[in-house]
């Protein structure tokens, strides 16, 4: 027998001679929740199914698309809103140095103020110059009636001796006949008849250029007109050297400073006219189908957070400018790369109903809008007038 059968022997022999009392049983692993039916299934009930999400998704998506809808047509919003009022840009009608500049930026003021003021000298020298020419047109006038004068004394005088010719024809042709006098003597009184007559005729003609030359009798003479007409044309343009406001408002963007040269109809300032702002708000088309000026406004402004304003619908535009462009006297085609074309928009006007124009809210200022086209006995009314409510609190933080 080997060495190693030996050992093995012995052990088991051993073995068998330890008491019972001592071994110790087994304990069987407990079963993970992986690998038992009853823990699979517990599992199974904690996660929901996929099909129990997907029909919650659509009924969530059928539900927004049904308020999409729904507030386009009874209570349109817009955030795309904002303040409008008379803006112009106030030109001088005549060109010059500007010496003065009399309001500052951001400053009210009243109708007819003074704005800047041009240099006056051109212009008193253009009034000198008119006034000049008015005396020179007075004087040529004179000395027209002068000439004029002189005319009708001349006509006069030919007037005179065309009678006294025809008179001694008369006495000439009458020795000549009874055989008194030659026939040469008839024939000169003839001669000298036919003279008379043309010297009246000449006379009578530089009578009628005089009268033209002087403007006629009873007209005013038209070179006195003319030059009248510039000396007030002068005047004028020596008011326009100071420029006024056109109305009550206020001046914003002031850029202008003296020793700059302005031309006539070149802006100068920016002006805003101090008459009641409006808002103008760009809504999609579809937006527009129930809208009617008149529907009641609920409006926010960014510059007054947590307040809700009143207005109403006074009109909608009648077109926008699509951009088309046109060649050779033919509309060109709008190439678009993309594949739904974006919705456009017209512009509505909405005035506040009630109370004084909320103070920090300028020309531009940004301005949520709800137009309740169905009235605001809808719920759907209701809801949009909460969610602007709850937008106008949000607004004080950004």
């Amino acid at each position: 027998m080997s060495r190693l059968q030996a050992v093995q022997s012995t052990g088991a022999a051993l073995e068998d001679k330890l008491p019972r009392a001592n071994a110790v049983e087994a304990v069987p692993a407990p079963a993970t929740p992986e690998t038992t039916p009853a823990a699979e299934g517990k599992a199974g009930r904690k996660r929901p199914p996929a099909r129990k999400i997907a029909r919650i998704l659509v009924v969530f998506l059928l539900l927004l698309l049904g308020w999409y809808v729904a507030t386009d047509r009874l209570a349109p919003s817009s955030s795309g809103g904002a303040v409008t009022a008379f803006t112009t840009q106030i030109s001088p009608r005549v060109a010059g140095v500007v010496t003065e500049v009399l309001v500052a930026d951001n400053q009210e003021v009243k109708s007819g103020d003074a704005l800047f003021v041009l240099d006056p000298r051109p212009f008193d020298l253009a009034v000198l110059q008119a006034e000049a020419n008015l005396a020179q047109a007075n004087q040529g006038v004179d000395a027209s009636t002068a000439a004029l004068s002189s005319s009708q004394a001349r006509v006069t005088q030919a007037e005179a001796a065309l009678e006294n010719t025809r008179a001694s024809v008369a006495r000439t042709q009458s020795l000549v006949e009874r055989g008194v006098a030659a026939q040469a003597m008839a024939d000169k009184a003839t001669a000298e008849l036919k003279s008379a007559e043309a010297s009246l005729e000449a006379a009578r003609a530089d009578l009628a250029a005089a009268l033209l030359k002087a403007g006629g009798k009873g007209v005013s003479n038209p070179q006195i007109q003319l030059a009248q007409v510039q000396l007030q044309q002068a005047e004028l343009n020596r008011t326009f050297a100071t420029i006024t406001a056109p109305t009550d408002g206020v001046i914003t963007n002031l850029r202008l400073a003296p020793g700059q040269f302005v031309n006539a109809g070149s802006p100068a300032l920016t002006f805003i006219g101090s008459e009641r702002p409006w808002i103008m708000v760009d809504m999609r088309e579809n937006q527009l189908a129930n809208v009617q000026p008149g529907a009641e406004v609920s409006i926010l402004f960014d510059g007054q957070p947590g307040k809700i304003f009143k207005g109403r619908v006074q009109g909608i535009a009648w077109g926008i400018d699509p951009g088309r462009t046109s060649a050779n006297g033919l509309p060109q085609n709008q190439s678009s790369t993309r594949w739904f074309e974006p919705a456009r928009t017209m512009p509505v006007h909405i005035e506040l109903v009630e109370g004084d124009w909320p103070a920090n809210v300028r020309v531009g200022s940004k301005v949520n809008v709800v137009v309740y086209a169905g009235g605001q006995s809808n719920p759907f009314a209701w809801i949009a007038g909460g969610l602007q409510h709850v937008h106008s609190y949000l607004s004080f933080l950004y």
